[in-house]
């Protein structure tokens, strides 16, 4: 048994990671999986299962500039000759997409077994192709010295005494990408355009992820950004002084007429890892066994007690003490917000690049 993890990001092992044969000694089973999951997170999960189980992963990743993004391209671009394993991601919206394509394998959810009951319906694609778990929320991050009252409602941030204070991260990767297409969503196209311009002309900084945007509050070059609960937690964790806020939620139904109107406020979006099968994937025996893992076994708890603290999905694991979850959290169209990606990712592109 290995006392730590092999984790690698080598592209030149995956050529050959169903052929993990020693010369002159027995197989190494072996199991690709692709993230997108902060580092700090997998290190830990991923050594647990090595030690239990004696199965090297062999780990691709990405930048915080890029990442699940540019992890969803590859693994388009290897769907008639997959080189993945597993996807785990840290956003369900590229999921989605590669559930679409036919990239993800139907029998991920039949993983649960006897427990598919207790998953939340939302957290289990129709496809069966990805199942949701450890949650995170959008939020405020802000300057605790400089901010006397946070804002609640996204259109706060077109006010004149916001100008050049307010940050987020590039909308065309990660939980941006995602957060903004509920916008365009629960606005519709034209509102969500009008206030995308409003933020860009009253100064809007865009950064390469959201942990910069917290870092950039902490060094005081914006008072106010757009962020993951996680990346809040870090800061913490770094003594750095940063508040946490939640977006108020105006109704609790989000099909409910709105007008399109970008003052209603949508609440904070509550966003899960997914979890997934590669369909056709090199090392299918290898690969169950970590799904089962991710699903079934401890890695929610081990999320739930690092840094990142994660809410997690399943029952017999306790939300960590100090962890902030919103009081009314926006319901979980994912595939209604996915439907918006590319229109929003357009206007995006448009008003801000």
């Amino acid at each position: 048994m290995r006392a730590a993890a092999s984790i690698a990001i080598v592209l030149a092992l995956l050529a050959c990671a169903g052929c993990g044969r020693t010369e002159g000694g027995p197989e190494t089973p072996r199991v690709v999986l692709y993230s997108s999951v902060d580092d700090y997170v997998l290190r830990e999960v991923i050594t647990d299962f090595e030690r239990e189980t004696d199965i090297e992963v062999l780990l691709v990743g990405d930048t915080e500039a890029t990442k699940t993004t540019g992890l969803v391209t590859r693994l388009l671009a290897e769907k008639d000759d997959p080189r993945a394993d597993v996807w785990w991601s840290s956003e369900p919206f590229g999921t989605m997409k590669l559930a679409r394509e036919g990239v993800l394998d139907p029998a991920t959810a039949g993983v649960l077994g006897d427990r598919r009951a207790e998953w939340p319906a939302t957290l289990v694609s129709e496809d069966r192709s990805w199942v949701g778990i450890a949650q995170r929320a959008r939020c405020f991050g802000y300057s605790t010295a400089r901010v006397p009252e946070p804002p609640t409602a996204l259109h706060e941030l077109t006010r004149p005494e916001w100008r050049g204070r307010v940050g987020i991260a590039r909308p065309q990767f990660g939980t941006t990408r995602g957060h903004m297409a509920l916008l365009c969503e629960a606005w519709g196209p034209t509102a969500f355009e009008r206030w995308l311009i409003a933020m860009r002309d009253n100064g809007l900084r865009v950064y390469d992820g959201n942990a910069t945007v917290v870092r950039k509050i902490a060094e005081g070059e914006i008072d106010v950004g757009l962020t993951d609960t996680d990346d809040v937690y870090v800061a913490w964790r770094n003594g750095w002084e940063i508040g946490l806020a939640f977006e108020r939620l105006d109704a609790d139904d989000m099909s409910a007429p709105r007008g399109f109107d970008p003052t209603w406020s949508p609440g904070a979006l509550v966003i899960p890892n997914t979890v997934s099968l590669v369909r056709g994937g090199p090392n299918p025996e290898p690969a169950r066994r970590l799904v089962e893992y991710l699903l079934l076994g401890p890695a929610e708890r081990v999320m739930r007690a690092s840094d990142s603290r994660n809410d997690p999905v399943k029952p017999e694991v306790e939300p960590h003490p100090e962890a902030r979850r919103p009081e009314a959290a926006t319901a979980a169209r994912f595939e209604a917000i996915a439907d918006r990606v590319d229109e929003t990712m357009a206007i995006c592109e448009r008003v801000l690049d």
